[in-house]
């Protein structure tokens, strides 16, 4: 039994090694990823949205359109149109012509659909996984996991194309065997929006029915 758990320790010797390298490559690539989205004032990203459970037998796919200018942002997925000026954020559902209104806090970050491009700057332990190259595209894996263990994921999985250093793909992992993957199918920087375009404009929806939550 001791040899047994000398053999343990010895090997969880040598993956903190070979996971303190692969660290160090991981936040190399991670430290270009980020000066990247930072220089863009604005940007535009068409996404195909999965949801995955083999337990479950699920398998959901959508459409959507992020639009993202500083801290505002505006997503357009499955007949929901979700609008934030940074601090009130409207949620209007196309089909019941209703929205929803909230205070936004600007503090909390998993509030935001932009976090599928900055998830990894916060809380998070990175390791450099493999390269590989993909419909031409040469794509470095980099696998992070949260340090808060009460998180309900236990895994992300970032696929960004090494040319341009941009996320082309996010993985995230839910301990009740979700896999909520979003596909980057188009990504467009330097837009030009009017700042009018992050709020929600009752005026242009006759018969809105307004539910105010603030």
């Amino acid at each position: 039994m001791y040899k047994i758990k000398i053999s343990f320790a010895l090997l969880a010797v040598c993956f903190s090694i070979l996971a303190f390298s692969q660290d160090k490559k991981a936040e190399q690539i991670l430290k270009k990823v980020a000066d990247k989205y930072k220089s863009f004032k604005s940007y535009k990203a068409d996404f195909k949205y999965m949801l995955e459970n083999k337990k479950d037998k699920l398998n959901i796919s959508k459409k959507g359109t992020l639009y993202v200018k500083q801290s505002k942002f505006r997503l357009d997925i499955d007949g929901k149109e979700i609008t934030c000026d940074n601090k009130t954020i409207w949620t209007y559902i196309k089909e019941a012509n209703e929205v929803q209104i909230n205070d936004y806090d600007p503090s909390n970050t998993d509030a935001s659909p932009s976090r599928i491009f900055n998830i990894y700057e916060k809380g998070f332990i990175s390791q450099f996984v493999e390269e590989k190259t993909e419909g031409g595209r040469v794509l470095q894996l980099i696998e992070l996991t949260p340090i808060d263990k009460k998180k309900s994921y236990f895994k992300v999985k970032l696929f960004i194309e090494k040319m341009n250093n941009q996320i082309l793909r996010t993985k995230i992992f839910d301990k009740n065997g979700n896999i909520y993957t979003y596909e980057i199918s188009k990504f467009q920087a330097h837009i030009k929006i009017k700042e009018n375009f992050f709020s929600f404009d009752k005026k242009a929806h006759p018969g809105l029915e307004v539910i105010d939550l603030r």
